[in-house]
This record gives structure tokens, C-alpha cells and sequence, in this order.
């Protein structure tokens, strides 16, 4: 994972950016591998990113990352997997490409389609582009927000960030426990989005896309889960459904082993995890390491045994 925070605010743009630096040091956990930070002061506007290596190891992924026309910086946390057949499209339509980072394609494909390239990203992301010539901050969060993105509002400022304890680096920001958050913690042993434990902070939610520019902030879905009530007719007989199945499966583990760094798995012993590693057995050369977590003094939830038979296998 990879952290990124950032902020907008023109009347205290100085006071803004001399937190900056903070709230990326406190997201150093998130990324270990490099750190970078970016300015804007005709927008009032500063972007941050930590990053964790797993695409092109080398500086040439280093973030913030500006667009080769030097209109727009992205910060971004997560992998788009199709990001190679994306770099394909996007280069017959004329882009230049230097790296080898799935950064860099999210970044020419916002150029290219706007919002509607996050329909075409395959993938896990939170995002934020900073727009110069519009002086527009974009952000958005993959389908089903695995992901995460939060942000908030505190006088004439905007902030965001991947973690609240980046935010809170923000002095400008209260630390004021919403009493109703705190309720539904302690109702359902968490905060349903899009609210959170403080005041005038929030999540962006699973799925949804936010604008930040001339005609103030909004938010909005750019993708919903499919109806089922309202798609009643299902194509597929039972057997087509588990072969499609399968295929789903498969190319979802396929498209996770894309990477420049080592592969491992957290293997449960449960079935999810056994089946995502036979899958990523089949794909891999050489050894596959797994990882897993046991319960000595408590056999009722002791799975390492299973674990072990998965691993031997």
C-alpha cells in the first residue's frame, strides 16, 4: 500500500503547506520505500504521497507524478492491473510513456477520457489529481473501496488523506468526536461510511468520485453494483455459471501477480485462501511463500492445520 494526503486552500496556503510535511511523515508506515511532495501556490493547493515499491523499483516512480503536458500531479494508492493493455490503447491515441509504473497510465488515461477512465480501470485505488489550469482537485475510490480515502472541510480549507492520523496533522482541522459516530461504534463495533469518529471529517464512499473546483465540492457515484431485481434474466444455465465462474477466479488471481517484487499469500487454512493459492501455484515458478496465523490456546479457532495441509500440497 502506498499513502497519499493533500490539501487545498488558497488563503492559508503557507500555513497549509508548512503541515504538509506532517501529514506525509505520518503515512511513512504506509509507504517506506520513498516520499515526495508538491506545491501548487497559484492554486493554493499541495499534494503528498509514501510509497511502497511494487511497480518499476526505480525513481522514474517516484510521486507526486506530473502529466507530460505538466497540466495535472496525481498522488495514488493501489494498482490498476489492466494497466498494460491501458498503456497500449493510450499509446496508439498518441501518449508517451517513461515508466514502467501503472501511475503513470492512470495519469495519461484521466488526461485522455477524464472521469470515465476510472470505468476502464481494472483495479484497487484511492486517487487524487490535482487539475493546474483549472485549479480542480479530483478524487476518487475504486468499486468497492478497498481502498481508503477520507476528507474534510475546516475553514476556508479542504484536506484529505488515506489515514485520519494524516489529517489530524492539519492544525487547522478540530479533533472533536462526532457523539453520533460514536454511537454507531459502539452499536455496531464501526462507523458505516460516510461518517467517521470526528466531527466534519468523512469517507469517501465505495465507488464514488469527488470534485473540488470553481463550483465548490460535490460527490457522486461513477459506479454502482448491478440491480438484481431489476436484471432478473440470468443468461447463464448452472454449469455455464460455474465455469464463468472459474474463469472470473482465475483471471482475478492472474491479474494480482503482476509485480516487481517478491509474491507471498496470507494462507488461513480456510477455503478462500486455499483456493487463491492453488490458483497462484499454477501461475508461479519457483517457490511460493505463504504466511499464517494460528491460535494455540484456543483450538475452536485454530486453523493452522488446514494451513499446513494447503501448504504441503
Amino acid at each position: 500500500m502506498c499513502g497519499i494526503v493533500g490539501f487545498v486552500d488558497q488563503a492559508r496556503f503557507q500555513a497549509q503547506a508548512g503541515a504538509l510535511a506532517s501529514a506525509v511523515e505520518s503515512l511513512a508506515h504506509r509507504g517506506p520505500d520513498d516520499s515526495g511532495m508538491m506545491l501548487f501556490p497559484e492554486g493554493g493547493a499541495g499534494l503528498g504521497h509514501t510509497r511502497l515499491s511494487i511497480l518499476d523499483l526505480s525513481a522514474a516512480g517516484h510521486q507526486p507524478m506530473v502529466s507530460a503536458d505538466g497540466r495535472a500531479a496525481v498522488v495514488y494508492n493501489g494498482e490498476v492491473f489492466n494497466f498494460r493493455e491501458l498503456r497500449e490503447e493510450l499509446s496508439g491515441l498518441g501518449h508517451k510513456f517513461s515508466t514502467g509504473t501503472d501511475t503513470e497510465v492512470v495519469l495519461a488515461a484521466w488526461r485522455e477520457w477524464g472521469e470515465g477512465c476510472l470505468a476502464r480501470f481494472t483495479g484497487m485505488f484511492a486517487l487524487a489529481i490535482w487539475d493546474r489550469d483549472q485549479r480542480e482537485l479530483f478524487l476518487a475510490r475504486d468499486r468497492l473501496g478497498i481502498k481508503p480515502l477520507y476528507y474534510a472541510r475546516a475553514g476556508s480549507g479542504f484536506f484529505f488523506a488515506s489515514e485520519l492520523k494524516a489529517l489530524m496533522a492539519f492544525p487547522a482541522l478540530a479533533r472533536a468526536v462526532d457523539p453520533g459516530c460514536l454511537g454507531l461504534f459502539l452499536h455496531y463495533q464501526y462507523i458505516p461510511g460516510p461518517g467517521t469518529i470526528f466531527k466534519d471529517c468523512f469517507k469517501l464512499l465505495p465507488g464514488n468520485l469527488a470534485v473540488l473546483g470553481k463550483n465548490g465540492f460535490s460527490t457522486r457515484p461513477w459506479w454502482r453494483l448491478p440491480d438484481p431485481v431489476a436484471d432478473r434474466e440470468f443468461p447463464l444455465s448452472e454449469d455455464e455459471a460455474v465455469d464463468e465462474l472459474d474463469r472470473l477466479v482465475a483471471r482475478a488471481v492472474s491479474d494480482r501477480l503482476v509485480a516487481d517484487v517478491p509474491l507471498g499469500a496470507f494462507l488461513s487454512g480456510g477455503i478462500d485462501s486455499t483456493l487463491i493459492v492453488g490458483l497462484m501455484r499454477e501461475r508461479i515458478e519457483g517457490p511460493l511463500r505463504t504466511f499464517s496465523l494460528g491460535f494455540a490456546d484456543d483450538p475452536t479457532y485454530d486453523e493452522t492445520s488446514f494451513a499446513r495441509m494447503a501448504a504441503k500440497r
